[in-house]
């Protein structure tokens, strides 16, 4: 009930991590889009005290149209003239992957000429795609024939098999923290 109260009254706020790369060789700079809530008091909310909820009363897709709309009235508003050579990426929850009507929303929000398509890349787990890889492979050519990049996130965090990557026409593998904690530390880490 919070959830879909706040969405409602638009109690949502967006924020963007950078992405910093080891090594300043490439020239893109990429963001992640993240989301808070805004509990009635004013105080943010983190994403941990609220999606489990939300995916538990089917509210994610909701949320992630939320996200997905008001990062454009941002990226129009305040970033579009600063952002030629970035990439924002944005987490897609399960119910929307399996969610048919949400391409079609994608499509009605990004399919015009001056879309910031090929700056957004959408990102789900790793466990996710390979729960269900038929429709995940379709999802995500869907998504790229929009413009968009795609990216697989938490990779190794699942007990599936690498041959999978074979079949999912991603841009982007997001490797799971657990592999890259203790690089610099820990031998099998560095290794791996």
């Amino acid at each position: 009930v919070r959830i879909s109260q706040a969405l409602d009254e638009d109690r949502f706020c967006l924020f963007a991590q950078k992405v910093t790369p080891l090594k300043e060789s490439q020239s893109t700079t990429i963001y992640e889009v993240l989301i808070r809530m805004v509990g009635e008091d004013g105080q943010l909310i983190s994403p941990g005290q609220f999606m489990p909820s939300a995916e538990r009363y089917n509210l994610m897709p909701e949320v992630d149209r939320w996200v997905v709309m008001n990062f454009l009235k941002r990226y129009w508003d305040l970033l579009a003239p600063y952002s030629e050579d970035c990439i924002y990426t944005i987490n897609l929850s399960g119910a929307s992957l399996s969610d048919d009507g949400f391409y079609d929303f994608l499509k009605n929000v990004l399919d015009y000429p001056e879309s910031p398509a090929s700056q957004i890349c959408f990102e789900v787990t790793e466990t996710l795609a390979i729960s269900n890889l038929q429709k995940a492979t379709k999802f995500i050519e869907e998504i790229k024939s929009l413009g968009c990049l795609f990216a697989l996130d938490d990779l190794g965090s699942g007990m599936s098999s690498l041959a999978y990557l074979r079949t999912l026409p991603v841009d982007y593998l997001k490797i799971d923290g657990m592999f890259v904690r203790d690089i610099l530390t820990n031998k099998v880490d560095r290794t791996m």
